[in-house]
């Protein structure tokens, strides 16, 4: 194998080749540096290289495996973190200029079971200011500039998990954590062409993230691969006595899984009506697979509630909340984009009654869509109507009369379940096409089989960006 392609390996190969000892953890780790320090600000993708921590941790994983001490399938695997994440002496940015000298001095606990698991930090990676909550409208919203596409970087990267949709692209790490409020790890990973995982709300502690949403976020990984994300998530998940919102459950997940009985997965109706064409033939084409492992229920209507509106209330208000102090110190103006520097604003105008009763209506709508997927082993749908949007364009401007559809991402975060993205094809100026499946809480190992058996027989996920052309 070239350097190029152990760059682009899966966690399960790489971890093969250094149990076999046919590469070294340091070696490993030094092909990312590399390839971090080549790509990530021509990306926008990185806001602090780890170098001395890396080679630091990759010398001793090395020592480790070398005496026989093997902790598992992480040990000696290099990581990104999106840079909303605590990592103790190093800056926690949160993509926002009045951040950007902000370092804690402890690990916030997904660090700290991946470090366990033996992985190794390589970087934190860049995201959009403060996670989005600010109602930013382009890709410049950064501190760091905005977030290219390894496929070409004429176009985003997606929000607000950025940075690390485009180093995982790109062969920068070999995986990377994001979080998701309402679509930032799913976005992301659709436009950058990877597979990313949305878990079940508390089923991974946020200690030590950035809160935007209390009730909403969730962190999650963003890999090469299904069968990657659940190798993560496995390290990841489980009750955190920190987190008091974690659930008493672990994920358990070692060897490759895939489905033991025909599954039953729902199309939703319209889900394609507004899509672009390509998302739309794509999709069409990624239904006949799964029809080879899958029974599909066609023309299923999705639950109809204003899920879209009470996510936004509920984001207002809770970030408002969160970032009270820096909106009323005027420091909001520091914000990179034109409408995160007001956005805080109208977010302190959203009144008690209306948060409670978007709270109130929530209770329903979750009950309601639990309801519905309690028919299917999954649904599936286009994880986005389009491609990635063009930088320095408007985001409504980027391409009129395109809309999502049925909203599912909005949805899936209001309820707290899981979803899984991979891509399915390309559209537009050879960028990435996806989709999404999505089940009810807790789902994760059946939406990972589902990922799997799409992905054991396609071949979308193995495409590599012309970053190194």
């Amino acid at each position: 194998m070239t350097e190029k392609d152990i760059a682009f390996a899966s966690i399960r190969q790489l971890s093969a080749l250094i149990k076999a000892k046919k590469i070294s953890p340091v070696e490993l780790t030094k092909i990312y540096i590399e390839r971090l320090k080549k790509y990530g600000e021509k990306l926008g993708a990185v806001v602090t290289i780890t170098e001395k921590l890396a080679l630091k941790q990759a010398k001793q994983a090395e020592k480790e495996i070398m005496s026989g001490k093997y902790r598992g399938l992480l040990h000696g695997i290099p990581f990104g973190a999106k840079d909303l994440l605590a990592t103790r002496g190093i800056p926690t940015t949160w993509g926002a200029e009045p951040y950007k000298n902000q370092v804690f001095d402890y690990d916030a606990t997904v660090i700290k079971k991946l470090y366990n698991a033996g992985a190794i930090l390589v970087a934190k990676l860049a995201m959009v200011e403060l996670a989005g909550g600010m109602g930013y409208d382009d890709a410049d919203a950064s501190f760091t500039g905005p977030g290219r596409n390894p496929w070409n970087l004429n176009f985003w990267s997606g929000g607000s998990s950025s940075g690390s949709g485009a180093a995982v692209s790109a062969g920068l790490v070999a995986f990377a954590i994001g979080s998701e409020t309402s679509g930032s790890i799913l976005t992301p990973s659709a436009f950058c062409g990877i597979t990313g995982l949305r878990p079940t709300y508390g089923l991974v502690s946020r200690h030590g993230a950035m809160a935007l949403s209390w009730t909403l976020d969730k962190l999650g990984p963003m890999c090469r691969t299904a069968d990657d994300c659940g190798i993560v998530l496995s390290a990841i998940a489980g009750y955190d006595p920190n987190d008091e919102t974690t659930l008493k459950i672990d994920f358990k997940y070692s060897t490759k899984l895939l489905p033991k009985r025909k599954l039953k997965i729902a199309v939703i109706k319209g889900t394609t009506d507004k899509a672009q064409p390509e998302v739309k033939k794509n999709f069409e084409e990624s239904l006949k697979v799964i029809s080879e492992f899958a029974t599909l229920e066609y023309d299923v209507e999705f639950p109809d509630h204003p899920w879209g509106i009470v996510v936004g209330t509920i984001v207002d208000a809770e970030g408002g909340s969160a970032f009270y102090d820096l909106i009323i110190s005027g420091k909001i103006s520091e914000l990179r984009n034109k409408r995160d520097k007001v956005g805080g604003y109208s977010m302190l105008q959203v009144s008690a009654v209306e948060y409670l009763n978007a709270m109130r209506l929530r209770k329903k709508m979750r009950k309601a869509l639990e309801e519905f997927l309690s028919k299917y082993d999954a649904i599936v749908a286009p994880t986005r109507a389009s491609v990635a949007y063009p930088i320095g364009v408007d985001f409504d401007k980027a391409y009129p009369g395109i809309s999502g559809g049925p909203a599912l991402i909005p949805a899936g975060n209001v309820a707290g379940v899981p979803a899984i993205c991979l891509p399915n094809g390309f559209g537009q100026n050879n960028l990435p096409t996806s989709i999404q499946f999505m089940g009810k809480a807790l789902s994760e190992k059946t939406l990972i089989q589902i990922a799997n058996a799409y992905q054991d027989r396609t071949h979308w996920h193995l495409k590599r960006p012309p970053i190194d052309d």
